[in-house]
């Protein structure tokens, strides 16, 4: 391995033991039934749940993609992580009661329950195809470049390993594994980007700059402001930000199966509700130790840097000493391992509850748990397969763009207005599902170059894919208000437990509280984020 001594491989090795020591101990000796396996018997506390949300999230992709974000084009890329804590909110005071008080299993049984069975399909089938080619393709390709280009490994046996390693845990401990190693994760990469920030600030000096001022002066213009503005080369617009990105947020922290399973398996509604948002608290840190340090990168290394991609590579083998250099190793290895884990879980109960158990009400819980992990072994198998064929898109960012952009709008359509709208109905919510996949294929056949270079839509019309997110999330609502109101409306006793009495109904106090706290923590991070805003702005 290059640039990495014996020290930092034991560290390295270390680490790996701990993750998969911890994984297999919080399971010795339990009999495993269904709603173990799944829902870690709905034990989970909200510090766990926080963690194991932000852990699930953060991924190689992360790390990286970050880092050449910020070395390109500054702070501005940090409002992927800002926003999310909005999304958080949203999820801790609107959508988590929903799922708690109703029990469920997984969000298509939620869909059901509001809809109708084939609502519970369509949902059960997007989110199977986000949680394989999305969570756990695109991370394991990303992972192994990574590892490439840092250790000099090939990327098939990288892909291998943190494959094999991955899945040991996840298919033998199920989500309660997955949690507790999330946990963990969790902390390393947050203590091993802290201390790669620290080690990039300390270097500022020899370059002559010992104030915030200062660095201002040697960056790039706007590459320390978080607002965008028209002359930021980001191409990010303010209209993107806040119009598209609820589309693609909405769908990923709200109503995808692979973030909400840890919700789901809160010991009680004040974990489900408070869990959200301690995760949002700890999306505020990204800004600062994963793009933060690729504006320093610039400022330290633009000299040595011929591809934004090696940003975080460069930064950990220029800046580190031995033994820490381990550390951000077990950092990117704990960002992989984490995202991969996560989506194995919800795939493995996607397929057992949502498909076998629907059409085979009467299975055991250890037949249940058995296809759980046959299905998370097979969903790997096609992943590793699928996997290299991101090298054929120009980026990282530009295959997870594009299956963002597909998969979200439907989903967050039949969620939101589903939640927030009485009358629309599983006519409505089936037709949304269909025309919206459509339209978001055909969007993407348009816009992927099969013939010549030009992406008509991207370059040609200049619509970002934040933007198309956001059209054709209003087509949706289109599709989905229409076809609902010349169809009969719903039963609303049935689908009482699934939508709001009134649009602000989220807000008052649970029955038998005296205050509502999710409420009063969920004001204090929008105040914080005012704050950092206005500071950063």
């Amino acid at each position: 391995m290059r640039g990495v001594s014996i020290v930092d491989i034991i560290v390295i090795i270390a680490y790996i033991i701990v993750i998969v020591g911890a994984g297999l101990w919080v399971v010795r000796r339990r009999s495993m039934s269904a709603d173990g396996y799944f829902l870690a018997s709905h034990s989970l506390r909200w510090p766990v749940i926080g963690a194991a949300l932000f852990a699930s999230n953060i991924s190689t992709v992360h790390l990286v993609g970050l880092a050449a974000s910020g070395f390109n084009d500054g702070l501005v890329w940090g409002n992927f992580e800002w926003m999310a804590v909005f999304m958080l909110i949203i999820l801790g005071l609107v959508f988590a009661p929903f799922y708690y008080k109703n029990k469920i299993a997984t969000l298509p049984e939620f869909l059901e329950m509001r809809y109708d069975t084939t609502a519970r399909m369509c949902l059960a089938f997007l989110a199977l195809l986000g949680a394989l080619f999305m969570h756990i393709g695109v991370s394991l390709y990303a992972g192994a470049v990574v590892f490439e280009h840092f250790f000099n490994v090939n990327i098939y046996f990288s892909i291998l390993t943190i494959s094999f390693i991955t899945t040991l845990y996840t298919v033998i401990g199920g989500l309660r594994s997955v949690v507790i190693t999330e946990t963990i994760q969790t902390v390393i990469l947050v203590l091993g980007t802290v201390i790669l920030t620290a080690y990039g600030l300390m270097a500022l000096p020899e370059h002559g700059i010992d104030s915030w001022a200062a660095l201002k002066e040697v960056v790039k213009p706007e590459q320390l402001s978080i607002i965008p503005t028209t002359s930021n080369s980001s191409g990010l617009t303010w209209q993107a930000i806040v119009l598209g990105y609820p589309v693609l947020g909405i769908w990923y922290w709200c109503a995808d199966q692979t973030i909400v399973q840890r919700v789901l398996g809160a010991q009680s509604l004040r974990d489900a509700k408070i869990g959200p948002l301690f995760a949002g608290l700890i999306k505020i840190l990204p800004v600062f130790i994963l793009v933060l340090p690729g504006v320093l990168a610039y400022v330290l290394f633009k000299d040595i840097i011929t591809d934004a991609n090696d940003t975080f590579p460069v930064l950990i083998t220029e800046l580190l000493p031995t033994g820490l250099k381990g550390l951000m190793a077990a950092a990117l290895l704990a960002a992989l391992m984490s995202t991969i884990a996560a989506a194995l879980n919800s795939a493995g109960t996607l397929v057992s509850i949502d498909i076998v158990k629907r059409y085979k009400p009467e299975i055991s819980d250890r037949k249940q748990v058995q296809i759980g992990r046959v299905t998370a072994v097979v969903v790997m198998i096609i992943a590793i397969s699928w996997s290299p064929l991101i090298a054929r898109f120009n980026s990282i960012f530009e295959a997870i763009n594009i299956l963002l952009t597909v998969i979200s709008p439907p989903i967050t359509t039949v969620f939101v207005w589903g939640i927030f709208w009485r009358r629309g109905n599983y006519q409505g919510a089936i037709a949304t599902f269909i025309g919206g996949f459509l339209l978001g294929l055909l969007t993407f056949l348009i816009d992927f170059p099969i013939v010549g270079n030009t992406k008509v839509i991207s370059e040609t019309l200049g619509i970002s894919f934040m933007m198309q997110a956001w059209w054709l999330f209003v087509c949706c609502s289109v599709i989905y208000v229409v076809t609902s109101l010349l169809t009969p409306a719903p039963d609303y006793e049935k689908i009482q437990s699934c939508t709001l009495s009134a649009p602000l109904a989220f807000l008052t106090t649970e029955e038998g509280n005296s205050n509502n706290l999710p409420l009063m923590i969920s004001g204090i991070l929008i105040l914080i984020m005012i704050l950092l805003y206005t500071m950063l702005g």
